[in-house]
């Protein structure tokens, strides 16, 4: 019994509670990217560096109030920060619609145009990050790093194997959730929301009905940056602050976003748990678990992973190509239902 409960320990300590932890970033992110294509009608390519923009903007708060000894121990300072970098962030995207996406809009330019477009934006944006913070990697967290450390567990249970749990893994699981519960409450029962959600449904019905089409642009950027700039930050609160993997992310936002069906809010959250778990399980070494539960005679000599963490990212890749070709709507379309 000992032996099953030290290998689920494993399991949780490195693929449950960072699963739960990282698909709550994607999910985040995921939904940013699927407001933007909902409301506005267009795959921003740029996401990925708002979110890098959003952390950067969090961490130059966090240093600022570290210097004043401005702090909210044990939580990391990051968290203050937060609310002053959000609306940073979301002068950033106000600034870039109106100097470059309000044009396009007016030409009614092609979706195509527009990816062209938000590529550009992307690398301005990646120019002007790495010109503010330079190209390192930087550590955003502070304060208690652990809320539940593995020798406590070990002490407490009696068990081989310990469980840490992370303060940034708490704060990106219970966030997410908040973020997203407030969203849903927002587009459903807020006059802006539903005229957000006519907008996305039929553009040309909702300004028939009198809703102001650049009201809806303004507050879906807003709430854009707020989710960019929340993804962004518990990223780099639960790792690092690296700018340069902000663009890698890229990929598993955007197959999150095309697994749960591209335009569906539900989906984008349930795409990134599947992509964030699929990632740990096909790149987790299965050594130590099977040590436990296997017959000594049977127990491996090597890592047993199906993938090296070096090609993570290509499980999202093969994920995003399976679901184009099975439902190529995705799985929570509503042309799938």
């Amino acid at each position: 019994m000992d032996d099953f409960l030290n290998a689920s320990v494993i399991i949780a300590n490195f693929i449950l509670i960072p699963g739960l932890a990282y698909g709550s970033q994607l999910a985040l992110g995921a939904l940013g990217v699927t407001l933007v294509f909902s409301v506005l009608r267009f795959s921003n390519i740029a996401h990925g560096e708002t979110m890098a923009a959003g952390a950067m903007f969090t961490l130059l708060f966090t240093w600022w109030f570290k210097s004043m000894s401005i702090s909210i121990e044990p939580f990391p300072t990051a968290i203050l920060a937060l609310p002053f970098a959000t609306v940073l962030a979301a002068c950033l995207c106000l600034i870039t619609d109106v100097s470059i996406y309000r044009y396009y809009r007016k030409v009614k330019a092609e979706p195509a145009i527009y990816i062209i477009v938000s590529v550009g934006v992307m690398f301005v944006y990646s120019g002007f990050i790495r010109f503010l913070i330079g190209p390192n990697d930087r550590q955003m967290s502070d304060g208690q790093r652990f809320l539940f450390k593995a020798r406590e567990f070990k002490n407490l249970t009696g068990l081989n194997e310990g469980l840490a749990i992370k303060t940034s893994q708490v704060i990106s699981i219970s966030s997410a959730f908040v973020a997203v519960g407030v969203l849903f409450w927002f587009l459903k029962h807020t006059r802006t929301g539903k005229s957000m959600r006519a907008f996305s449904d039929n553009e040309d019905l909702a300004l028939l009905s009198g809703i102001n089409p650049e009201r809806v642009v303004l507050v879906c950027w807003i709430i854009t940056a707020i989710l960019a700039t929340l993804a962004g930050s518990l990223y780099g609160l639960d790792k690092s602050f690296r700018p340069f993997v902000f663009m890698q992310l890229l990929l598993p936002i955007f197959a999150a976003a095309i697994v749960g069906g591209f335009g569906n809010p539900v989906g984008a959250i349930v795409g990134g748990f599947i992509i964030a778990f699929s990632e740990l399980f096909v790149t987790f070494a299965y050594k130590r678990v099977l040590t436990y539960i296997l017959p000594e005679s049977l127990a491996p000599n090597s890592l047993t992973q199906f993938l090296s963490t070096d090609y993570k990212i290509a499980v999202s890749f093969v994920i995003l190509v399976l679901v184009l070709l099975i439902k190529p709507k995705g799985i929570f379309s509503q042309e799938n239902s």
